[in-house]
């Protein structure tokens, strides 16, 4: 299981943030919550995201991708913004194909909202960074 270097939003430390864990994390040195922002595979995905206490922002997305390339900044700026309530968890289709298939994905970036291992919200496409933060917020 690897994890991510993310930037702790309140002071700017980097912090190492494990793909699955209980809790939330928070920044090792002044103790803000810092965003939950993970990789995720066809081995990885059960534990990273359907078995999150945290509820999951899922975003499956492709390298060749433009649409994907711009709304990944707007997705780390919501995860940012809802540190300690959403975890963001970025699988990539080309190398995950078995979940592309399993959630039959036909666009990309197609985004997800799974709360308690059940996905209750989808949507295909880009939008900005307050939509995004509306729409998760709605679902959760």
């Amino acid at each position: 299981m690897t994890s991510n270097i993310v930037a702790c939003p309140a002071c700017g430390k980097r912090n190492r943030v494990p793909a699955a864990a209980t809790g939330t994390p928070a920044c090792g040195s002044c103790g803000a919550r810092v965003p939950w922002i993970v990789d995720a595979g066809d081995d990885t995905f059960a534990e990273v995201a359907e078995r999150s206490g945290t509820p999951v922002l899922v975003d499956l997305w492709a390298p060749w991708c433009g649409p994907c390339r711009a709304v990944s900044p707007a997705l780390e700026q919501v995860a940012t913004q809802l540190a300690g309530q959403v975890k963001l968890v970025k699988v990539d289709v080309d190398t995950a194909p078995g979940l592309s298939r399993r959630f039959d994905v036909r666009a990309v970036p197609t985004l997800m909202i799974i709360k308690d291992g059940k996905v209750v919200a989808r949507q295909a496409g880009a939008a900005p960074a307050a939509t995004l933060r509306r729409w998760v917020e709605q679902s959760l």
